[in-house]
């Protein structure tokens, strides 16, 4: 029976020990101060917030159930782990998520002895607490070892991977499901709760293998047809089928905000010694905030908003968002050519395709959080003449990318990338920059890559990825505002491998690879009132490269400084061996011309506003400026001083 104490609880508890200390009762007045928290917190830093709402009874349930953390929780995706932040000793800092130098969106190993796997992309978690419980089973802690997975993570092949291994080696690994959007079995309600605790009880177990090894000395025949009708008849109730049979014990569907429920089936998987077990659990995304649960999307990001009215603070917008410009320019060439498909990996708002749903339903494809799937898929889409535009972001890519070399370039399929967040991106932090993807797309033979140095760019390059038909073509954009310029009633086709000069001059020049051409612009500024001539260039193209324009810069100018939004190894790097495989340097002298590229240092940056990062980084115009003076030598103390 529940019971209500008039002095807060959740003051009281420090950590997991501190809530194990309270009596069962006290556990839903807890949950309802959790939830509290967490709304007023999110209120304040904006962030995820629907995910963490819909999971704060199994998160009391579970630090008070398991020995945290000695035992293993693990949540997937990471961004549903506010609640597990305010409960594991972070409640101090929960109103600094996602602010530079404050707690992670997501969990993190570096933060607390609670997170014992960073997981801020999804479907990772059931691999992960694998590797965990054989490791237990190997060192001889036999520790518990919990993975949180949400069903749209559930929808990535990983995950099946992962629980495809955990059945064949029988490791005792618990999978809680939480369905909050699927509904693969909606629980029925008081006889669901029972069926569930009575599956996952000793007695059950026990009972059904001793039937089954009974069951083994009949004919065959006799067996199978046992052996079906006992799996029929408790699946009619409590689904799982398939998770049976990749070799998961299966219990559930029990509901979720229902500690009654939650706590006696937690106790029983936690005291099974044997095999892996997939919970069921099923929740309300938002639970407990109206707002949120009236939403479409039950808020599943918000900015800083009211907690009375649920009304969000809209930032002022100058200009656009790139977002909004792509899934716009892609809607106008649609509207021309009908072989254009969009294609996304369960990001159609992320990504803006959820506008381009709005006009051409049948023409856009969601494939779930698959983006190895996304790219096959697309490539299948080319060869019978489509026009796919897989958008995805940059880091998510990443999942995909043997998928992008061995079924599209290889076989030259003409398959558009449209990359969103390429960059740094702000609050979601080091898991979620775009830093590699010129890097790792540059380097394939026959690949176009892109980048947009504002919004205008942007719709230029959909229309030059709608004519390309060679072969696969990228292109980049950032998250955020475009720079506010006047936009084109219709995209241009740039002719490919083909870069631009806004600024001409003689001594210094800057050849920019994206978004960071503003900042050149503005350095360019600085040095010419300092008596520094220097031209502004658009490369336009990491790959095909512009070799003449390249050429007239290395020429003509006594510096040449490449920027880019990536890291080593890409657009700086090929127009450094472009240079030297044209011997542009061959016959000057090295005292004559210095090249040099700036591009995001060698670490992984945390989360702060972008601004911020890229000033770090050196890539605004101040650090440009500052760059250029000591190349050119004139005094070290002076270029950090303009840094400072």
């Amino acid at each position: 029976m529940t019971t209500t104490s008039k002095t807060p609880l959740l003051d009281k508890i420090a950590t997991p020990e501190d809530l194990r200390l309270l009596p069962e009762s006290n556990l839903a007045q807890v949950a309802a101060e959790l939830r509290h928290e967490t709304i007023d917190a999110v209120s304040v830093t904006g962030g995820h917030l629907g995910a963490g709402l819909g999971v704060v009874e199994l998160t009391v349930a579970l630090h008070y159930v398991f020995n945290t953390p000695h035992d293993r929780v693990i949540w997937d995706v990471g961004h549903q782990a506010y609640p597990h932040k305010i409960l594991t000793g972070r409640r101090d800092r929960i109103r600094t998520l996602r602010k530079g130098g404050g707690l992670s969106g997501f969990t993190k190993r570096s933060e607390s002895e609670y997170d014992p796997f960073g997981a801020a992309h999804s479907s990772t978690s059931i691999s992960a607490g694998l590797g965990m419980a054989v490791a237990s089973t190997l060192s001889g802690t036999h520790n518990n070892v919990i993975a949180v997975i949400g069903d749209g993570a559930m929808s990535a092949g990983m995950a099946y991977e992962a629980m495809n291994n955990a059945g064949a080696m029988h490791s005792r690994l618990i999978v809680i499901l939480n369905d909050n959007e699927m509904s693969i079995a909606p629980p029925a309600g008081a006889l669901s709760a029972y069926l569930a605790r009575l599956v996952s009880g000793g007695t059950y177990r026990t009972v059904r293998e001793t039937a089954k090894q009974l069951g083994k000395h009949l004919p065959k025949f006799i067996y199978d047809r046992a052996r079906k009708t006992e799996e029929f008849a408790r699946n009619f109730w409590a689904g799982g089928t398939m998770f049976e049979e990749l070799g998961f014990y299966y219990v559930g569907p029990i509901d979720g905000h229902n500690l009654d429920h939650l706590l006696p089936v937690l106790k029983n998987v936690r005291d099974f010694e044997t095999g892996p077990i997939l919970i069921h659990v099923v929740t309300q995304k938002g639970k407990g905030y109206a707002p949120a649960e009236a939403a479409r999307d039950k808020h599943h990001a918000v900015n800083m908003f009211d907690v009375v009215t649920g009304v969000q603070v809209k930032p002022k917008a100058n200009a656009p968002s790139y977002t909004r410009v792509f899934a716009d320019a892609l809607v106008k060439e649609a509207e021309r050519d009908d072989k254009i498909v969009a294609i996304t990996a369960a990001m159609p708002s992320g990504t803006g395709l959820d506008i381009f749903e709005k006009a051409f339903p049948k023409r856009t494809f969601d494939v779930g959080i698959a983006e190895q799937h996304a790219v096959t898929f697309a490539a299948g889409l080319a060869t019978e003449g489509y026009k796919p535009f897989c958008a995805i972001y940059s880091t998510f890519l990443q999942r995909g990318y043997d998928q992008v070399v061995h079924d599209v370039a290889i076989q030259k399929l003409p398959v558009r990338f449209a990359i969103d967040r390429a960059g740094l991106v702000g609050a979601d932090g080091a898991t979620h920059a775009g830093a590699f993807d010129v890097s790792y797309l540059g380097v394939l033979p026959g690949m176009v890559v892109m980048a947009a140095a504002d919004e205008a760019e942007l719709v230029h390059m959909v229309a030059t990825a709608v004519a390309y038909d060679e072969g696969p073509i990228a292109f980049r954009y950032p998250r955020g505002e475009g720079v506010g310029i006047d936009m084109p009633a219709q995209g241009e086709i740039l002719p490919i491998g083909r870069g631009r000069v806004l600024r001409e001059g003689n001594k210094v020049a800057l050849l920019s690879f994206g978004t960071r051409l503003a900042e050149a612009l503005k350095a360019a500024e600085d040095l010419s009132a300092q008596g520094i001539s220097t031209t502004v260039a658009d490369a336009r193209f990491a790959k095909p490269l512009d070799l003449d324009l390249i050429r007239r810069l290395v020429q003509h100018h006594e510096v040449l400084i490449t920027i880019e939004e990536g890291c080593v190894g890409g657009f700086g790097s090929f127009v450094s061996q472009a240079i030297l495989e044209e011997g542009l340097l061959d016959g000057r002298s090295t005292r004559g011309f210095k090249l040099r590229s700036m591009v995001l240092p060698d670490v992984f940056y945390d989360h702060d506003k972008p601004e911020k990062l890229y000033a770090q980084a050196g890539l605004d115009a101040k650090g440009i400026v500052a760059k250029v003076l000591a190349t050119l030598g004139q005094g070290e103390t002076g270029a950090k001083a303009l840094i400072a």
